[in-house]
């Protein structure tokens, strides 16, 4: 029986999606980038589930599917409050521990693969596979677009000035999923100096992203980082897993990070909106390529919750 006053709210055939809320690339809850994984898709529509993104108001939300590849565990669809991804970082480490810490995959399973827009994505969980205390994605080797000559310009579009790009280092699009524009800048002061005009140079609307960092140690493999991306509706992401992987390999190509072999670097994002997260990178570095990348970071609980919906 149906309590007085709750047809007229719910409607007499709501549905119920359960969800789950989760901060990525962080150690501390209201930290790094929240992501609401719905652990059931089935039955949503695509216009609903971007509805469902935009009431979110996350960066992203996944959606939980039954898998259609044999070698995957789970189908996963990633929207922004603006658009559908194909591919992101903090998603699918999030999700991965979600299916991990709810049961959602066998017990005591470690590897898995997600299966996304770009096929495949393969993940590791790291400490009890029941509670996971750190997760990893494997991301395909970078690839690279031309140089932008305009420094000028994006430093107008950055609202910064030309002497705040790092000297000596050009500026082009990288993407190991997603295509990032790659901007490196002189140090913390000027990454934290920039506000994107989005009108601006056209590479900002052709790539997912633009993304600003500045070295912040002797040997490259600390960066200090930010992210805009308001041509998806975020205009500024706390963590991007999706361009660790680019970010890493940009560095190796470019000398800026020492040493040869297996590297790990640390990307610091997010401390600006007070929302400080940390994003790890391993790859192999052999002259001027990296391969094996791998991005990873810690995933912490936030809330549970139910959608309803008509």
């Amino acid at each position: 029986m149906t309590p007085h006053g709750a047809g007229d709210i719910l409607g007499p055939v709501a549905r119920e999606h359960a969800f789950v809320q989760v901060d990525v690339f962080t150690d501390r809850p209201l930290a790094g980038n929240a992501l609401a994984v719905v652990l059931d898709g089935r039955g949503l529509a695509n216009a609903e589930m971007q509805a469902i993104a935009r009431e979110m108001n996350l960066a992203e939300t996944t959606f939980v599917l039954p898998a259609t590849r044999s070698e995957c565990a789970a189908h996963v669809r990633i929207f922004t409050p603006g658009r559908e991804l194909p591919f992101a970082g903090h998603p699918t480490l999030g999700t991965a521990w979600v299916l991990a810490s709810h049961g959602l995959v066998p017990r005591g399973t470690r590897r898995f693969a997600l299966e996304e827009g770009i096929g495949a994505v393969p993940v590791e969980l790291e400490g009890d596979p029941s509670q996971p205390a750190f997760v990893w994605m494997r991301q395909p080797d970078a690839v690279f677009g031309p140089e932008i000559h305009d420094r000028a310009g994006i430093a107008r579009t950055l609202g910064v000035v030309v002497d705040d790009l790092r000297p000596g280092v050009p500026v082009h699009t990288a993407s190991t999923g997603n295509a990032f524009l790659f901007v490196p800048l002189r140090d913390r002061a000027a990454v934290d100096r920039a506000a994107l005009d989005p009108r601006g140079r056209p590479e900002v609307a052709a790539a997912l992203g633009v993304f600003i960092f500045a070295i912040d140690d002797a040997d490259g493999r600390r960066l200090y980082s930010r992210m805009f991306a308001p041509h998806s509706g975020v205009p500024e992401d706390p963590a991007t897993g999706s361009a660790g992987g680019p970010l890493g390999a940009y560095l190796v190509r470019h000398g800026l990070v020492r040493g040869s072999g297996e590297l790990s670097l640390v990307s610091e994002q997010g401390t600006k909106m007070g929302r400080q997260g940390f994003v790890h990178i391993r790859l192999q570095a052999r002259g001027a390529e990296a391969t094996d990348i791998r991005v990873g970071g810690g995933v912490v609980p936030v809330l549970e919750g139910r959608l309803r919906l008509p």
